[in-house]
């Protein structure tokens, strides 16, 4: 195989499994340092010392040449487990929640956009975080408005990258970001990054107070919890959620099934609860970098089990009626 194709995908089943972000980088600064060489070019010797290229790297370039599946990818392949969620995950058109290097993910945009493509998608969201979230380098008004504009010339040839945001959910229920950019994004997920272990009433309040303002769409990650992972665990945030799902149902919002393995959110009991009360749900990757966007296996395995009729996940609907539920209250 061509070298810059292993070191792509090297770094896209890193991203899959969430190893450590400079691993994943390595690999992509690696494969932006050769493309564009000739064959004669990658095997120069003195190629191991051009910038972008360390020791793991020129390895793979070299396997690459011999005419073989590079070690490295061919181990991350088979430890991967591509594919899973039945049906259901071929039902799947698409995804409403991911994240570029404009806030927290690891890569530009295109790069994201290319993803998507490749795993078919007809449409994905962009949803980088608002400003509360510095950590996160959330978007001020002025960097989203600008970010808008790039995103309106990613679509074409089938699929479509839809503006939007992942707006935190202030301590009060009010969405961080104005207004008027709100109504003019196309998606709009809603989520709690702060103060996850306020008491039951308030949190409920709160969660009931952003379902039901006509502005969003999508109820992310909904107990904020951690299972697994690098940053260890987290409890579910408590909260009555039979009261914040009849509000969801009520206003339409859809409940995100978060498909990220260290989320699992939300947990089997609240899905199933969701889905009594009526709630439509949406499917998502929370993707922060290119191979993260092939996690949505995951969130169909678990929708799947659940028993969640395909009608119901907005992710599994063609884009002009995905659009038009999208404006309903805007």
């Amino acid at each position: 195989m061509h070298p810059l194709d292993a070191l792509t995908e090297i770094a896209y089943l890193l991203e899959r499994e969430r190893s450590s972000r400079y691993k994943s980088k390595a690999f992509r600064t690696a494969a932006a340092a050769i493309e564009g060489l000739s064959d004669e070019e990658l095997r120069d010797p003195g190629l191991r010392r051009r910038p972008g290229i360390g020791d793991s790297t020129f390895a793979v370039i070299r396997e690459a040449l011999d005419g073989g599946v590079p070690e490295r990818l061919a181990t991350l392949r088979a430890e991967a487990g591509l594919g899973g969620g039945g049906e259901l995950r071929s039902a799947l058109r698409g995804d409403l929640h991911s994240h570029s290097d404009w806030s927290d993910g690891l890569t530009p945009i295109e790069p994201m956009v290319e993803a998507a493509r490749r795993l078919g998608h007809e449409y994905l969201a962009l949803t980088d975080h608002s400003p509360r979230l510095t950590v996160a380098n959330g978007l001020s008004p002025e960097r989203l408005r600008s970010q808008i504009e790039v995103v309106s010339g990613l679509s074409g040839d089938g699929f479509t990258l839809l503006t939007g945001i992942e707006v935190d959910i202030l301590d009060d229920g009010a969405l961080d970001q104005e207004d008027a950019l709100l109504r003019e994004l196309d998606v709009v997920v809603a989520s709690v990054h702060s103060k996850l272990r306020m008491e039951a009433g308030p949190m409920t309040r709160r969660l009931v107070a952003a379902v039901s303002d006509p502005r969003v769409d999508v109820l992310g990650h909904v107990t904020g919890r951690l299972v697994e992972g690098a940053r260890g665990t987290r409890p579910p945030s408590e909260f009555d959620a039979r009261e914040v799902f009849a509000a969801c149902a009520a206003s339409g919002v859809a409940v995100e099934i978060n498909s990220r393995p260290e989320r699992q959110d939300p947990p089997d009991d609240l899905l199933a609860l969701a889905l009594s009360e009526g709630c439509l749900f949406s499917i998502d990757s929370d993707a922060h970098a290119p191979g993260q966007l092939s996690l949505l296996d995951y969130g169909a395995v678990r929708a799947e089990a659940a028993g969640v009729p395909a009608e119901r996940i907005i992710t599994t609907w063609p884009l002009p009626r995905l659009r038009e539920w999208l404006a309903r209250d805007r």
